[in-house]
C-alpha cells in the first residue's frame, strides 16, 4: 500500500501495471478494422481489473494531478500494447470514473465538490484556474502551471486552450510523451486548430519522429500561413529530412513575414552549414543572437561551423547562460553538447567529457530505453536466417542493376568521408542516409527474421529502390547510399541487389562509440547516450558484420580501415573506385572541395583536409570510457 503523498513516478507506475491487466489477457473483442472494440459484458477479466482499482489504487486517495499522471500512464502502456485508441480511451475513462465514483458509486469528496457547484461557479473556477496556469507558465513555473491544468481539465475536459497550454508546459518539463498526448487531444477537439497542429508536429521532430512531423506542421501553415513560426518548424523539419530547397522556401516565407525571425535566420543558417557555406551560417547565426540572445541552437550552431580556441571564452560564457537558463531538454541538451566540443577542441577534456556526459543524460530522460536483449535477438535471428551463399539464382526475383553502392558502419567511423570521395567522381553521386531500407526491413520485420525473402519481394523492393535512386539522380552511373543502418540488413540487400557494391568503414571501436556520444543524435538511437549501452551495441554490431563478411561471396563487399584511407589516401581513394567499377578522377583527390550538401554530422569534416588527428582521439579521454575499454579486443 501507498501513502497518499505518492510521488508522480509511482502513479505512473502503478498506471502501466493496471494496464498489463488488459495487455496480457485482452478483454476486449475486435470488430471489423476501422471498428471501435467492445468490453466483454460483465466479463470476469473486467470485473477483476475494478476490483484490483478498489483494492490498490482507490485507497491511495489521490489527488487530481496523481490521477491524471496515474491514467495518463495507463493509457500510453495500452496503445504500445497495440490497442486502438478509442478502446484505450474508453478504458482510460472506466479508470478515471471508478477513481472518481469508487465501488458504491458515491462521489469521491473533490468531485462532490465540483458537482455542487453552480454553472455560474463552475464557469468561474474555470477562469480562474486558467488564469493561474497561464500565470505560472509565464513564470516559468511548469509544474504548478500543470497542476492548474489539470485541475481545469477535470472541470471542462474539451477546454482547447488548456489541452494545448498543458501541453507546451509538460514540453517544457521534457514530459513529451504526455505533451503529445494533450496536442493529440486538442487536435481532435478541433482539428483546424492551427496551435496544437504546430505544437505536435515541433514535439514530432524534437523527439526524432520527422517523417511523422511534417503533416501537422503542413496542416499549421496551411491553416495559418501568416506564422511564421510554423514555416521555420516546417523548414527545420524539411531539413532534417534532407529537402533543403522546400526548407529553403519555408525560411524565407517566415523571414518575409517577419525579416527579424531569429529562428527564421538560424534555419538558413543550419542549411548553409550543411552546403559547406560555414562564413555565411556564422553571420545567419550571429544575426539571430541579436534579435533573440537566448536561441540556444544559434549558439550551438555557432561552435560546429569551425574549431573553437581559447579566443571564444565569450562565446563559451554566454553559451553557458542560456544552457542555464531553464531550456526544454532536448535544446539544453544540444547546447550542452555544443559546450563540449568547445572544451574538447580547446583541450580542456574534463570539461568536454562532463559536458557531454551532462548531454546525453538530459537526451536518455526523454529517450526510450535501448533494449539490449531486443538487438541481440535480432543479430541471432539473421545469422540464423542467412547462411552462406545469401542469395542464389534460384530463387529469383534479384536485380542485375550495379548502380547503388552501399557505404556502411557503425555510425561515426568515417563513411561520409568515403561518400565524398566517391561523390567527387563526375559518374557518381552521393544520396546520403536513405531510409529506405530501414523502412521496408521495419514493414516486414517478421519475416526478414525469420526467412528469406521470397521473389515477389526481392522484385518490388528492387524496382521501388531503383526509382527511387533514378528519380534523383537520373544520369549518374553509381549512386551512394550511406545510411549506417544499412550493416544491419546486407544479406537481405545482397539477395535484392547481388551486383551491387558494399563498402564496409572500420575505424577503431573505441574511437567510434565516443565519437558516437559526443553527437546529439536523435532520441531513436538509444544506444548512444549510455557508453555501457554503446559497448553491447558496437559487440553485436561487429558479431553481425562478422556473419556478414563471412557469408557474402567473394568480391561483394570490400572493408575499409579508416586509419589507413587517412594515412594513405591516394591509393586508398584509388581501389575504392576500382572496386565499384569507375575509373580514377583527379577531384576524387580534391573531395574536400566539393560543393554537395552533407546532411550528417560529419559536414564540417568533410569540408576538410583530410587529417589523422582523430586516431587514437579515446586516449585524451581514457580515464572516462569506463565500459568501452574492452573494445580494445575489437580492434581493425
Amino acid at each position: 500500500m501507498w501513502l497518499k503523498g505518492i510521488k508522480s513516478r509511482k502513479a505512473s507506475e502503478v498506471g502501466s501495471s493496471l494496464a498489463d491487466t488488459f495487455v496480457t489477457a485482452p478483454v476486449l473483442v475486435k470488430g471489423k478494422s476501422g471498428n471501435t472494440g467492445q468490453f466483454k459484458s460483465p466479463g470476469p477479466q473486467l470485473q477483476a481489473f475494478l476490483a484490483q482499482v478498489d483494492r490498490d489504487v482507490a485507497p491511495m486517495q489521490l489527488g487530481v494531478f496523481r490521477r491524471a499522471k496515474l491514467a495518463s500512464s495507463f493509457k500510453w502502456r495500452l496503445l504500445d500494447g497495440g490497442f486502438e485508441p478509442a478502446v484505450a480511451d474508453e478504458l482510460t475513462q472506466l479508470l478515471l470514473v471508478r477513481l472518481a465514483s469508487g465501488p458504491s458509486g458515491a462521489p469521491a469528496p473533490d468531485e462532490e465538490r465540483f458537482a455542487t457547484l453552480s454553472t455560474r461557479e463552475s464557469r468561474g473556477n474555470v477562469e480562474t484556474l486558467l488564469s493561474q496556469a497561464q500565470a505560472r507558465a509565464a513564470s516559468n513555473s511548469h509544474d504548478e502551471a500543470v497542476n492548474h491544468y489539470f485541475e481545469l481539465l477535470e472541470l471542462k475536459p474539451r477546454h482547447l486552450l488548456a489541452r494545448n497550454n498543458l501541453g507546451v508546459s509538460l514540453c517544457k518539463l521534457g514530459r513529451y510523451r504526455e505533451a503529445e498526448e494533450q496536442f493529440r487531444a486538442a487536435a481532435g477537439i478541433q482539428p483546424k486548430y492551427p496551435d496544437a497542429q504546430f505544437n505536435l508536429g515541433t514535439l514530432l521532430r524534437d523527439t526524432g519522429r520527422l517523417a511523422e512531423s511534417e503533416m501537422p506542421l503542413r496542416r499549421a501553415v496551411k491553416l495559418n500561413p501568416t506564422h511564421p513560426d510554423s514555416h521555420v518548424s516546417l523548414g527545420l523539419t524539411l531539413t532534417a529530412l534532407g529537402r533543403l530547397d522546400e526548407a529553403r522556401g519555408c525560411f524565407e516565407k517566415a523571414l518575409k513575414i517577419a525579416p527579424r525571425h531569429s529562428a527564421a535566420l538560424c534555419g538558413a543558417g543550419q542549411l548553409a552549414t550543411l552546403e559547406g557555406q560555414f562564413d555565411s551560417a556564422t553571420a545567419y547565426f550571429k544575426r539571430a543572437l541579436v534579435f533573440d540572445t537566448q536561441l540556444a541552437a544559434a549558439w550551438a550552431g555557432l561552435a560546429r561551423v569551425r574549431k573553437m580556441s581559447s579566443a571564444d571564452s565569450d562565446w563559451l560564457r554566454g553559451a553557458e547562460k542560456v544552457a542555464s537558463s531553464g531550456l526544454p531538454p532536448v535544446q539544453e541538451a544540444d547546447l550542452r553538447f555544443a559546450i563540449g566540443k568547445y572544451h574538447d577542441d580547446v583541450g580542456n577534456f574534463e570539461k568536454a567529457f562532463r559536458s557531454y556526459e551532462r548531454a546525453n543524460q538530459l537526451q536518455k530522460a526523454v529517450a526510450q530505453n535501448y533494449d539490449r536483449g531486443r538487438w541481440t535477438r535480432y543479430v541471432d535471428d539473421m545469422i540464423q536466417t542467412y547462411p552462406p551463399d545469401v542469395s542464389s539464382p534460384a530463387e529469383g526475383g534479384a536485380s542485375d542493376s550495379a548502380l547503388p553502392v552501399f557505404v556502411t558502419g557503425m555510425m561515426r567511423s568515417g563513411t561520409s568521408l568515403v561518400e565524398q570521395i566517391i561523390a567527387s567522381h563526375p559518374a557518381a553521386r552521393g544520396a546520403g542516409e536513405l531510409s529506405f531500407w530501414t523502412d521496408a526491413m521495419r514493414r516486414h520485420y517478421d519475416v526478414v527474421r525469420s526467412s528469406r525473402l521470397d521473389q515477389g519481394l526481392r522484385n518490388r523492393l528492387a524496382e521501388s529502390y531503383l526509382r527511387t535512386l533514378k528519380s534523383a539522380f537520373p544520369d549518374a552511373r553509381r549512386i551512394v547510399d550511406k545510411s549506417t543502418f544499412n550493416s544491419d540488413y546486407l544479406g537481405p540487400i545482397h539477395s535484392v541487389f547481388p551486383n551491387a557494391r558494399i563498402i564496409y568503414v572500420q575505424r577503431d571501436p573505441i574511437d567510434t562509440c565516443l565519437s558516437c556520444y559526443f553527437q546529439p543524435f536523435a532520441a531513436v538511437h538509444s544506444f548512444t547516450l549510455d557508453l555501457a549501452d554503446l559497448a553491447h551495441y558496437y559487440r553485436e554490431h561487429r558479431r553481425l558484420v562478422d556473419h556478414w563478411r563471412a557469408v557474402l561471396p567473394a568480391g561483394a563487399l570490400l572493408e575499409v580501415h579508416y586509419a589507413d584511407l587517412v594515412r594513405d589516401k591516394e591509393s586508398w581513394s584509388r581501389r575504392i573506385l576500382d572496386f565499384i567499377g569507375l575509373e580514377w578522377d583527379e577531384r576524387c583527390a580534391e573531395f574536400h572541395t566539393a560543393t554537395r550538401p552533407v546532411l550528417t554530422s560529419s559536414f564540417w569534416q568533410v569540408r576538410q583536409k583530410m587529417y589523422d588527428s582523430s586516431l587514437g582521439r579515446w586516449r585524451r579521454y581514457e580515464k572516462f570510457i569506463g565500459p568501452l575499454r574492452d573494445l580494445h579486443n575489437l580492434r581493425p
